[in-house]
Parts: C-alpha cells; sequence; structure tokens
C-alpha cells in the first residue's frame, strides 16, 4: 500500500539531510475551504442517501390502509430497502476499490434517485417493494464509499468529526423526509409525498457531484474475487472489528424497530395524532445530528468504549421513557434514543475506519452491511413485537440489543485490559525493560 493511503512518513535514504516529510499534510483539515466543500457534499449525500432510505417509514399507516396489509407486512418497504443495501454493499465497496469512491457514489446516487421517482407509481405492494430493493441497492455504494473517501482523504485527527458530519447528514436527511412526507401525505397522499423526497434527492445528488472534490490520495485496487475474498476474511479475523459490526447491528435494530412501529402507537389511543402531526415528531432528529457531529469530542473525553457506554444508556433510558401514557415522556423518550444511537453509530463506524489499516473500503462496507441487517431486522422485529404485545413488545426488543450492545462494550474493556497487562509483562522481561 502507498504512503499517501496509509499516512505513513516518506524518507529519502537513510542517511539523507532531507527532512521527514508527512505526507498527512497534504490532507484536508478543518478550516479549508476543500474540506468545508468536502464536509458539505457528503453532508448532502446522507441527507439523499437516509431519505431516500426511510422514506416510506413514516406513511406505513396509509400504505397498510391502501393496500389493506399489516403493520408487519408494510413494514417490508422500510426492510427491502434497507435489505438491499445490506446485500450490496460489499460488492459496492469493491467497485469503489477499482473506480473510485467519487465515481461509485455519484453512480450510487443517480441511479437511486431514478428508482425513487418511479416509486409513487408503483401499482401494488409488492411492486413497491421491489422497487424498494433496487432503491435500497443503489444507495448501498454510499456509505462504505464515504468513509473510505474520508479516511483517504482528511487528516486522522479530523477523521471521527468528519464521519460525523456526514452521519450528521444522515440524520437530517431521516428528519427531513419524515417530516415532510408527513405534512404533504396528510394534504396529497402518501405517492405524493415520496415524490417530493425524491425531488430534493435530485438536487442534493447534482449538488453534491459539483462540490465534492476530487480525490488525492486514492490508489485504485484489485477486482479480482480472491483478493477480496482475502481482504473480507481478514476483517471478519479481527476480534475489534467483529465487535464493531455488531454494535452496529444492536444499535440499528433498536432505531429501525422504533421509528418503524412509533408512527402506528402515536396514531391510536390515547394519542390519536393526524399524519402531519406524526412526521413533525421526526424533528428530534435534529439531536441526532448533533450528537453525531459532537462524538469526536465525546471520545476524546470519555474514550470510544466509555462513549458507547454513554450512547447505549442514553438509548436504554429513551426506550423505558417511551413507555409513558402522555406524549411529552414518549417525545423525551425518542430524543434520548434517537441521540444515544447517532451518537454509537458515530463512534462505531469512525472506530472501523481507524482500525482497518488497509481494505479500508470492505471494513467500512461490512460494517455497513451489519448495521442494515439490523435495521432490516428491527424492522421487522419490531413491527412484529407491536403486532404481538404492542409498544411494550418493541421496547423489549430494543432493551435487549442494548444489553447486547454493552455486553461487547465490556467484554472489550476485559480483553483491552488483558492486552496491555500482557505488553507491560513482556517489556519488563525484555532487555530494554530490565
Amino acid at each position: 500500500m502507498s504512503p499517501a493511503s496509509t499516512g505513513a512518513s516518506t524518507v529519502v535514504g537513510a542517511a539523507s539531510a532531507v527532512p521527514v516529510v508527512d505526507v498527512a499534510d497534504s490532507r484536508m483539515a478543518p478550516g479549508g475551504s476543500g474540506y468545508r466543500r468536502m464536509s458539505f457534499a457528503l453532508f448532502l449525500a446522507g441527507v439523499a442517501t437516509f431519505a431516500l432510505l426511510y422514506s416510506t417509514q413514516a406513511l406505513l399507516p396509509l400504505i397498510s390502509g391502501e393496500f389493506g396489509v399489516a403493520p408487519s407486512e408494510a413494514s417490508w418497504t422500510v426492510a427491502a430497502a434497507t435489505g438491499g443495501l445490506a446485500v450490496f454493499v460489499l460488492p459496492m465497496s469493491a467497485l469503489s476499490e477499482r473506480f473510485g469512491r467519487r465515481t461509485v457514489m455519484t453512480g450510487s446516487l443517480v441511479v437511486a434517485v431514478a428508482v425513487g421517482l418511479l416509486v409513487p407509481f408503483a401499482p401494488s405492494l409488492g411492486v413497491l417493494v421491489v422497487l424498494r430493493a433496487l432503491q435500497g441497492a443503489a444507495l448501498a455504494g454510499l456509505p462504505a464509499s464515504a468513509t473510505a473517501y474520508l479516511a483517504e482523504e482528511v487528516r486522522p485527527k479530523a477523521l471521527v468529526t468528519a464521519i460525523g458530519l456526514f452521519v450528521a447528514g444522515n440524520s437530517v436527511g431521516g428528519m427531513s423526509g419524515r417530516v415532510i412526507t408527513g405534512w404533504v401525505a396528510q394534504e396529497w397522499g402518501w405517492r405524493v409525498a415520496v415524490g417530493v423526497i425524491g425531488a430534493i434527492a435530485v438536487a442534493c445528488a447534482v449538488a453534491f457531484r459539483l462540490l465534492l472534490p476530487a480525490p488525492r490520495h486514492f490508489v485504485a485496487g484489485s477486482l479480482r474475487p480472491r483478493v477480496l475474498a482475502r481482504t473480507v476474511r481478514e476483517h471478519l479475523a479481527d476480534p475489534l472489528l467483529c465487535r464493531l459490526y455488531a454494535i452496529g447491528a444492536l444499535f440499528m435494530t433498536v432505531f429501525g424497530g422504533v421509528y418503524t412501529v412509533i408512527g402506528y402507537r402515536l396514531t391510536e389511543a390515547p394519542f390519536s395524532l393526524p399524519q402531519g402531526v406524526i412526521g413533525s415528531i421526526f424533528l428530534v432528529y435534529l439531536v441526532g445530528t448533533v450528537s453525531a457531529s459532537t462524538a469526536g469530542r465525546l471520545v476524546g473525553r470519555l474514550g470510544r468504549r466509555g462513549a458507547l457506554y454513554l450512547a447505549g444508556g442514553t438509548t436504554a433510558t429513551g426506550l423505558v421513557l417511551s413507555l409513558a401514557g402522555s406524549l411529552v415522556p414518549v417525545l423525551l423518550g425518542l430524543v434520548l434514543i434517537t441521540a444515544g444511537f447517532f451518537a454509537g453509530h458515530a463512534v462505531a463506524s469512525s472506530a472501523v475506519s481507524k482500525t482497518a489499516t488497509r481494505g479500508r473500503a470492505q471494513a467500512s462496507a461490512l460494517y455497513q452491511s451489519a448495521y442494515y441487517i439490523g435495521s432490516s431486522a428491527g424492522s421487522t422485529i419490531g413491527a412484529m413485537a407491536f403486532h404481538a404485545g404492542g409498544w411494550t413488545g418493541t421496547v423489549g426488543v430494543g432493551l435487549l440489543a442494548i444489553l447486547g450492545v454493552v455486553t461487547i462494550t465490556v467484554f472489550g474493556t476485559r480483553a483491552a485490559r488483558v492486552a496491555e497487562r500482557r505488553q507491560r509483562r513482556f517489556a519488563s522481561l525484555s532487555p530494554s525493560g530490565v
């Protein structure tokens, strides 16, 4: 791997008087015009990705009504999109290794937007689910390629913040998509609502392509299946990466379940809210924008594992609060769930990019695959739990997932302490440690 791709220093000659050049100095850093353009471009890509990916989530009660299906069946319009992304994110990451991050991200947005403009004309639930699966598959080129682009083009110290801004774009896209579709659907129906989201995504895609700086540190890789399989095996053999993948999946299981079902809960007694008001509930995503963009400072103060404990505890507290029978504590619960989720996601995804020293696109793709498998599982299992046991059932699924996050983090903490003790013991026994 070239020095440019690793951030290593370049030295000319063992005894040369030429000073060492830090290749990382040529990467983007906060304050530069290129960094600002890059941040805004990927922010818009995040907006388009989440707005399209979850465009039907706030509309599930209306879709259930039009097609005469249960919540668990309507939830497939969400699960199919996230499932399509989970399946195709690894192949798309391989394409980005060969043809470039910016090229793959642009192509993904173009195809996803084109499919999004067809979604409003779906004649049946089956066709709608197929279109949503295609849309998710197209969007698969964005998440892993974006984090790999950032890892290559941004200075390491600014990486968590940069990824946090991309995740913040996810939260804004998820929030604006749900709020806009809620109010538009209340007046003109769910088909017009998803059409409006498609038009917004077109604008985001055009601005993204115009603003994103050309990559300067990308080194083309191989598309050979054997090389790809070896890279994937190496990542899956890394205990830390596997723990991060599981944490991302479990956080998203909570989030997918809660936001797939919340619309059904709020349309029922004792709330009985109209569709537009339910859509406005998703303004709590703004909390996720803040928590994701400040994840870097959180890690700086508490460390990665401390930040994950805080994110998990915040999410669990929100789940418990959401069990209340009045609107205010339910809203406060959603705020805490959203803040905890986006902070945990930003911390885990940036840790993947830092941990992987090679095949970053594949490492990020595996994380995104696990993450969206969690979303699909959360959407489906959360809806089934709601059908069987009401909101309490959905919250129970979420609390079990958070217990998994905490358990994995505790295990990681103990593993790190054991490794530190072994390293100190080895140092004390070595000649230099005498």
